[in-house]
């Protein structure tokens, strides 16, 4: 007998560990959902699904609701009791790309329902990112149809959100900041430096979030999370990989991609490595004959040689470049309260031409033989230690230290002229952040955090003489510097009401700069710089849902960016006749925000949602005329130039509305919309006013989307509003490089559009086909302030192994 009730309670054990154990799939398809999470709305605790769709969430066995999200597929909510009796332990999630609710990271760095968050933000799926298939992760974001991206060259990408770009954006990487001191206000290119293929959520929040995350949230969050190698929820190793071939014919694209992941029951892991390679980009037939360069510099037999290009010149030399990426992830989980994640990134892209620049005339001919960017490198690596328990302090605390480091550099050398200058910059940058999360009650929620950064900036300056050889020292483009801040925040969630959430928090920070000038090649009147300011900011929010179908939100927030080495301590040209010069003598620049927003459902067939916003920016760190030595003017790079300086020397507003619009037209066919339009003013030192130049015009995405069994199609159609002289911003008007002239000869950015196919299909059950042809009509069209035209018509094919 006692045999016997051994028996019966150790087959009783083994079937409540096997329940305990859950696969999540499509309804439809019956295909396992990987990207699947069980959230914990009471803590913000997550458990993530391996690559099979499987769950264990016998950690959650005292839960009375658990949260079992996707993006792309209804939100279900049920017990633990529920979960384990399901018929063969699978849940079937129906899709729906229709619905008010998900769950993001970007708002506390917890994961939290969105109906609780009071600002807008949007996810960007994993399916949808494999679906679009973009080429770099500026591209990614411009999937949204809320992100407005710029590029200077085509190894580029800079995005515009409501009306601020660069050093007033801020990017996260798994939870790490990645701005660093020398991101400047001009267009900034190192969101290239992630790998699309390895990017599991990207989410964007709109509007300051400075009590999260400090310096530099001024117009909004991009945050992107990589994959999180699964663990075998069995006695089998899991192993799981994909490997991606890539070819578009616009630029010639050779695109290739392998990872794979191996999972044990308590260790984890992910390898990646990518490499792109593009040939010079091919523009449109169809558009402005003002972005067509009909020449390009060659150096043939030690002189600089002006070739032309037949007609019809439609390829934009020099624009090809190469880049290649590795990332490693260990994830070792000896406990369900314990859990350490390290993970490894490096970038490396080639030397590559900034097309804008050599568009550049002097004389009647090319102003530069070369203007290039040096090798982009960034690398990073991170620990995240992570432990869940509730206590009196937490319920679950996150550890977070990374080592990040930059490398950038410039090369440029005039026409005919054998000196070439070079200027090299490496930024180390060290972070600690320590968040908390705790549930004070059923209705009180507490996010609170430490956070530590330093950045160590070295700039090497360097000519050589091609013909020589022999180098020289030369100017750099920053003081060597040392930039550290220290920041103390808490945000409390508040349910004040069954159909009302408030939120609202408090940000301490303390900014720090010590700087070393080099006065032998340029007569600063000062040797060192010391900068140290402190800055609070705080928000408060409020969403409100009268009924399930429908909510409104509302948010006041504040927000800043100190100065950073960029601000303080660059030389450079800004534009022909004019150079910015150092300036110690700045200040913090404040902003302050307020949207509203209304979400409306109508059962599961038609969403729309719209948000308008406000934003005032104080003692704005803008380009401004200027004086060294009690000159105006000095000679920079062999020609007379104004003399201009990062200066507090205006206010700005900005002001839109972004609307959104899905409908679910049949079973199989739906139609998304997203349109945006804001409208900047920046001050300027007479008084009057300039549009702001990061306040793109117009723009959006309309897309018809077909769904049937595991084929997927869909036609859509991106546009751009007209930027005319007037609407342009003064310092952009003089910029004929990068910029069609309007019928009296002036300067203006066109409105275009482009019509786009996309069409994914199983061909095998581990192999995907992806194939697309964009810009159909082939218009050669040029963002508002790029310096390189769009793709002409581009034929695009993928295939996708996954095992």
């Amino acid at each position: 007998m006692k045999y016997i009730m051994t028996w019966v309670l150790c087959c009783a054990l083994v079937f409540v560990s096997k329940s305990q154990t859950i696969s999540v799939k499509d309804q439809v398809s019956n295909e396992p959902i990987p990207t699947v999470v069980a959230h914990d709305p009471s803590t913000g605790r997550v458990l993530y699904a391996n690559g099979k769709g499987q769950l264990d969430i016998s950690s959650f066995a005292d839960l009375e609701i658990i949260q079992i999200s996707s993006y792309g597929y209804q939100t279900v909510r049920l017990n633990f009791q529920e979960l384990t009796s399901l018929p063969d332990a699978t849940l079937y999630l129906e899709k729906s790309n229709i619905n008010l609710g998900e769950v993001v990271v970007a708002a506390n760095k917890w994961r939290q329902n969105s109906d609780d968050v009071p600002q807008k933000i949007v996810t960007i799926a994993p399916s949808e990112i494999r679906f679009q298939d973009p080429q770099t992760a500026a591209d990614l974001l411009g999937i949204s149809g809320k992100v407005y991206v710029q590029k200077s060259q085509q190894g580029g990408g800079s995005p515009m959100i409501r009306g601020f770009a660069t050093n007033r954006l801020l990017y996260s990487v798994d939870g790490v900041r990645m701005n660093n001191a020398i991101f400047r206000g001009g267009n900034l290119q190192n969101v290239i430096n992630l790998d699309p293929f390895v990017i599991s959520d990207a989410e964007v929040l709109f509007g300051p979030a400075s009590v999260i995350y400090g310096s530099d949230a001024i117009g909004g969050v991009m945050s992107f999370e990589t994959i999180k190698p699964g663990f075998s929820l069995d006695d089998e190793t899991l192993i799981e990989g994909t490997i991606v071939s890539r070819f578009s014919s616009a630029n010639k694209e050779k695109t290739g991609h392998a990872d794979l992941q191996i999972g044990w029951k308590k260790w984890a892991l992910a390898t990646s490595f990518s490499s792109w390679d593009y040939d010079d980009l091919r523009q449109g037939s169809h558009g402005p004959e003002d972005y067509i360069k009909r020449n390009y510099v060659e150096r043939i037999n030690g002189e600089d040689v002006v070739l032309t290009l037949e007609d019809p010149a439609l390829i934009q030399i020099p624009s090809g470049y190469s880049q290649k990426n590795f990332m490693q992830k260990i994830r070792f989980q000896p406990s369900n309260d314990w859990e350490f994640n390290y993970g490894f990134h490096y970038s490396a892209t080639s030397s590559y031409g900034r097309y804008d620049r050599h568009n550049r005339v002097r004389n009647g001919l090319p102003r530069y033989a070369e203007w290039d960017y040096g090798p982009q490198k960034w690398m990073m690596n991170h620990l995240k230690v992570t432990h869940n328990q509730a206590g009196v302090l937490y319920d679950r605390v996150n550890l977070s230290l990374a080592l990040q480091n930059f490398e950038e550099s410039r090369i440029d050398r005039s026409l005919n002229d054998p000196i070439r200058n070079t200027q090299i910059e490496k930024v180390t940058a060290y972070s600690a952040n320590l968040d908390f999360s705790k549930s004070i009650n059923s209705k009180k929620f507490l996010f609170y955090g430490l956070e530590w950064v330093k950045n160590k900036v070295n700039s090497a300056g360097f000519t050589t003489d091609i013909e020589t050889g022999e180098e020289e020292e030369g100017p750099t483009r920053y003081p060597k510097s040392d930039w550290n801040s220290f920041g103390a925040y808490v945000n409390l969630e508040s349910k004040i009401h069954e159909k009302a959430t408030l939120q609202s928090g408090l940000r301490y920070s303390w900014y720090g700069i010590e700087s070393q000038f080099d006065t032998r090649f340029y007569p600063f009147p000062f040797e060192e710089a010391n900068l140290g300011n402190g800055n609070l900011t705080g928000s408060v929010g409020i969403v409100y849902r009268p009924e399930e179908s429908w909510v409104l939100s509302s948010n006041l927030g504040t927000a800043f960016r100190s100065p950073n080495v960029d601000d303080i301590g660059k030389v450079f040209d800004s534009e022909p006749g004019a150079v910015t010069v150092p300036n110690p003598d700045l200040k913090p620049e404040y902003a302050t925000n307020i949207d509203l927003s209304l979400a409306k459902l109508w059962g599961d067939a038609f969403k729309v949602d719209i948000t308008g916003f406000y934003t005032h920016l104080a003692n704005a760190l803008v380009r401004r005329n200027f004086q060294l030595n009690g000159q105006d003017s000095i000679l920079y790079d062999g020609e007379l130039s104004q003399v201009q300086a990062i200066q507090n020397a205006a206010e700005a507003r900005v002001y839109g509305i972004q609307i959104g619009v899905k409908a679910k037209l049949t079973k199989n066919l739906s139609i998304f919309a997203d349109i945006n339009f804001q409208e900047g003013k920046e001050e300027l030192d007479d008084g009057s006013t300039s549009p702001s130049r990061h306040a793109a015009p117009l723009f959006g995405v309309t897309r018809l989307d077909y769904q049937a069994s595991r084929l997927r199609a869909q036609l859509y159609l991106n546009f751009q509003g007209e930027r005319s002289f007037e609407n342009l911003a003064q310092e952009e008007r003089a910029k004929d490089e990068i910029y069609a002239k309007d019928e009296n000869g002036n300067n203006y950015s066109p409105s275009w559009y482009t019509l786009n196919l996309k069409v994914s299909y199983p061909i095998l059950d581990i192999l995907q086909l992806n194939a697309g042809i964009e810009n159909i009509t082939d218009q050669r069209y040029r963002p508002y302030s790029s310096g390189i035209s769009g793709a002409g018509r581009n034929f695009i094919f993928s295939l996708r192994a996954s095992f």
